[in-house]
């Protein structure tokens, strides 16, 4: 069964600041997501959010199996801020989630 794949609306901005080459992968990761939600290196961090790491770069998606859907919250390099207020990295996922 393939999820659907979301992306909030902030995740395009972010991608189109990536070089074309990784922006090219984290895409491909990011489809790949749809057959497994949670694939070996994936982490979880807090209720529905999990993270995957491509590179120096993160994303950070939430996973809702009753509907079906993955919510692609964040993508971006590893600083010390990529995991800083994760509940509301959840609220845009739900927000998402009901449009």
């Amino acid at each position: 069964m393939a999820y659907l794949l979301k992306l909030h609306r902030e995740v395009e901005k972010q991608l189109s600041r990536i070089p074309h080459k990784q922006r090219e992968r984290l895409v491909e990761t990011m489809r790949s997501l749809r057959l497994d939600p949670r694939p070996h290196g994936s982490e979880h961090l807090q209720d529905e959010l999990f993270r995957i790491r491509q590179g120096e770069y993160r994303i950070i998606y939430a996973v809702f199996d009753d509907e079906v859907v993955i919510v692609i919250c964040k993508v971006t390099r590893r600083t010390e801020k990529t995991y800083r207020n994760l509940k509301a990295l959840r609220d845009k996922a739900l927000r998402e989630l009901l449009k």
